[in-house]
């Protein structure tokens, strides 16, 4: 896929931007509020805006929106421990892996499959660095072992990754409307 234009990448910026406002209040979707859909968000900046500056103002949203609700609209700071500095890493898993995918995007379902798989890759991958520096160094159990740690990676794990492709297969899907559309019409036209 070639990059953006400039309007358009305001464009993507901006509803990501609204889509992360929206969500990163709660990790766990509610009756009335969606999952946390910043997982897709930044594996979808890397995919459509790649520059790096797009990397750090999608991070620099996340301390915010952290940092106001836990000190305005009492959300709990239990995940937040020294192990909170390893969203960086886990985010970049995210967003780099986009941005590598980025030119064999096209609107094809092959080429949309592949993304979901490399989308796949890179949330496990996120997760497992995110929950492990959270469980290894968080400092929340006394006595950490490899056995229970498996255990929740195992409860936790499906959870967040299934959230996040869900999130993205909707951002691929939105991508590929424009196209199918146009397919569409022409097929119309020529019989």
């Amino acid at each position: 896929m070639t990059p953006l234009s400039r309007p358009a990448a305001l464009g993507v910026f901006a509803a990501l931007l609204a889509v992360m406002l929206a969500t990163r209040f709660h990790h766990f979707g509610t009756a009335l509020n969606l999952p946390d859909a910043s997982m897709a968000i930044l594996f979808l900046g890397g995919l459509y805006l790649r520059r790096h500056a797009m990397f750090v103002a999608f991070i620099a949203l996340a301390l915010a929106v952290d940092w106001i609700s836990i000190d305005y609209a009492d959300v709990s700071s239990f995940c937040v421990t020294p192990a909170y500095a390893f969203l960086l890493p886990a985010y970049a898993v995210l967003w780099y892996g986009g941005r590598a995918y980025a030119d064999r995007l096209q609107p094809t379902a092959i080429a949309m499959t592949l993304a979901l798989g490399v989308a796949l890759i890179c949330a496990a991958a996120s997760f497992a660095i995110s929950n492990g520096a959270f469980y290894w160094l968080g400092g929340r159990y006394a006595h950490p072992h490899v056995g229970e740690y498996l255990s929740r990676l195992r409860q936790w794990g499906p959870l967040f990754v299934r959230t996040t492709l869900c999130y993205i297969a909707l951002g691929l899907a939105l991508h590929s409307l424009p196209a199918w559309i146009a397919r569409r019409r022409t097929d119309v036209r020529t019989t």
